[in-house]
């Protein structure tokens, strides 16, 4: 009975303290100089922790959020699933810059008497870099996992900091926007400004913007196979609902004009090649085959170019492919990680 008890002591102190590690910080990295030139004064940088920091701190990944993502999403990813093992790594999930969380139009100088400056992917891994070195006092990153605009981070960072970091994951994500990918998110970007143009209420342009991610986010045959003729009323429904105060139409718009201008070979004149020889950090691509959302073309002929790892996916799940079949990709992190 006593070892039981103890035994169940342990437990609850190894629950109390990765809950704690999982609750919502902030840290304050000054002010941020942007690519464009402007400045975000008073940075804020929003993140979880999971797992332990060993003592030459050598087992450090970080996690930024994916679009219309929080790192609270991330905890769900990890604690329900063990996306990543807490067990072996110290992973920091990081909220990307404009997502409500981090500095964003929506959290920024609520007086309005400066807005928000506009953003790109290379800023928001700036100021995770400034976040990293300078707050979490680390030099390196044993590893950087995201998905889709996280992945379109990781590979930002692949290139803007190739010492930095030994390991990339990065899943249903691209290297640079293809024209089709343009032709979405142009799309929404009207919706969005025609919307407030005419007076359209907030909530009816978010509930227009939900109903095109969920038909371009999985792909016909999944809508077909899971929702019945009878139910689709009930589905529809379903986008009638009150939207995040938390990420707003205007952090929305941000996130999705900086999603826009992403190529990771700008620097270089758009050479993929050059881009590739400026990487030294090892590659590992999940690409889903069914993806109407982020077109997988450039990512297969980058990941060729840098002879990495990939794992294609060819579910019926579209840009959703790793959440049907997340085991699968688990063991296929863990595995890339594991092999030296």
């Amino acid at each position: 009975m006593k070892k039981l008890l103890a035994f169940s002591i342990i437990i609850f102190i190894i629950s109390s303290i990765q809950f704690a590690n999982a609750q919502q910080k902030f840290a304050e990295i000054g002010n941020l100089k942007l690519i464009s030139g402007d400045v975000i004064e008073n940075c804020k940088i929003g993140f979880r922790t999971f797992g332990k920091l060993n003592q030459d701190s050598s087992n450090a990944i970080i996690f930024p959020t994916w679009f219309e993502g929080t790192t609270d999403d991330i905890s769900r990813l990890i604690q329900k699933y063990s996306f990543l093992d807490t067990t072996k790594y110290f992973i920091i999930a990081i909220d990307a810059l404009g997502n409500g969380v981090s500095s964003s139009p929506s959290n920024y100088n609520i007086y309005k008497i400066k807005s928000f400056p506009e953003i790109t992917i290379s800023d928001m891994v700036n100021s995770q870099y400034k976040f990293i070195s300078e707050n979490m006092n680390l030099n390196h990153l044993f590893a950087a996992v995201g998905g889709s605009l996280g992945a379109m981070q990781v590979l930002e960072w692949s290139i803007a900091y190739p010492d930095f970091v030994s390991n990339v994951v990065a899943y249903v994500g691209t290297p640079k926007m293809s024209t089709y990918d343009l032709l979405w998110i142009n799309t929404q970007l009207n919706i969005i400004e025609t919307g407030k143009k005419y007076g359209v209420t907030e909530k009816e342009i978010r509930k227009s913007l939900a109903m095109m991610m969920a038909g371009i986010g999985k792909t016909p045959d999944y809508f077909t196979e899971k929702i019945k003729p009878q139910d689709f009323p009930k589905y529809i429904n379903n986008f009638d609902k009150e939207y995040s105060n938390i990420f707003t139409m205007e952090d929305y718009e941000f996130q999705l004009k900086s999603i826009s201008k992403h190529d990771i070979s700008i620097q270089f004149g758009g050479s993929m090649e050059e881009t590739a020889n400026r990487i030294k950090a090892k590659l590992f691509f999940i690409i889903s085959e069914t993806d109407l959302l982020i077109n997988p073309a450039e990512t297969k002929r980058f990941a060729e170019q840098t002879e990495s790892k990939i794992l294609l996916l060819k579910n019926n799940c579209g840009h959703l492919a790793v959440s049907c079949e997340i085991e699968r990709c688990r063991k296929a992190i863990s595995e890339f990680f594991e092999n030296k």
